[in-house]
């Protein structure tokens, strides 16, 4: 990324450009516009051919849902995005993004696995890493063979899953189906919900930020929400007053933490191959 190729997108002269703490797999930076707005970029050398169009088009498809503040795609290059710069505040209020979340899952999808519009039959990106995406109409069946299974053989060869936590998610597919909780509408995910992508602005409201949107089960970003954090309780009444939980979620989280654990065990290593091992040898 190169300021003329900023400037170029933005259609002004970029006059500052500062870098500032970021996320694990992209630069960022605070821009400055000719005339005086703000905005934020985000770029990185190994991102996945599309994967900024397609953040960018989950971004739009977010804010569609109408539940949760999102912020303006202004720009989106081959190795760089540039958005709607957001002042931060404190922390997001619990309640706002108990109640927009739920809003924003019961906006749906099509089916599971279907991509922002636009995106359509392309592969699903997240980060650096390119998953298989075969829209289904079966959810539990979409989960294992397009995320658990391909995941786990990802992590098994990057030396981050041993072959007893192969085993064990290869198990815990064999029993999706009577796993993955009862049946109940597609909803339409952020996909990388962890509490570091719920921006607070200055009056403590919450934006989605940095998704990898897809249809999907909603209790995949409110698993992954209790993961790295927990948004507490009165967030969970909040979102249970707009889309009350199915019976059984308690006893689900770990499942759907399971896909985060096998990403974060591909793309980092380190403990998360056996937090993966043990989440998923709870279901066998």
């Amino acid at each position: 990324m190169t300021r003329d190729a900023l400037a170029a997108a933005l259609g002004q002269e970029v006059v500052a450009l500062d870098a500032i703490p970021g996320g694990d797999l992209n630069d960022a930076y605070l821009g400055g516009l000719a005339d005086g707005t703000p905005f934020f970029v985000k770029t990185a050398s190994d991102a996945a051919p599309g994967a900024y169009a397609a953040e960018a088009a989950g971004l739009d498809w977010l804010r569609d849902a109408g539940g949760l503040p999102v912020p303006e795609v202004l720009a989106v290059g081959e190795g760089f995005l540039a958005l709607e710069w957001v002042e931060g505040g404190g922390r997001p209020d619990p309640e706002q993004l108990g109640r927009g979340l739920a809003a924003v899952h019961r906006a749906g999808a099509p089916r599971a696995g279907a991509l922002p519009p636009g995106r359509d039959g392309e592969a699903y990106v997240l980060g650096p890493l390119t998953l298989p995406n075969a829209p289904a109409d079966d959810w539990p069946a979409f989960y294992a063979a397009s995320r658990l299974l391909p995941l786990a053989r990802m992590a098994a060869d990057r030396g981050a899953l041993d072959a007893a936590g192969v085993k064990a998610v290869e198990s815990v597919a064999d029993r999706i189906a009577d796993l993955a909780g009862p049946p109940e509408p597609i909803a339409r995910l952020h996909g990388d919900l962890w509490s570091g992508n719920v921006h607070a602005d200055v009056d403590d409201r919450p934006w989605l930020i940095d998704p990898a949107a897809y249809g999907g089960h909603r209790e995949i970003d409110l698993a992954m929400l209790t993961l790295f954090g927990n948004p507490g309780p009165s967030f969970e009444r909040a979102y249970d007053e707009v889309w009350p939980r199915a019976d059984g979620h308690a006893e689900r989280v770990d499942l759907y933490q399971l896909l985060p654990l096998l990403v974060h065990a591909v793309l980092f290593g380190g403990s998360y191959g056996a937090s993966a091992r043990r989440a998923a040898e709870r279901y066998i």
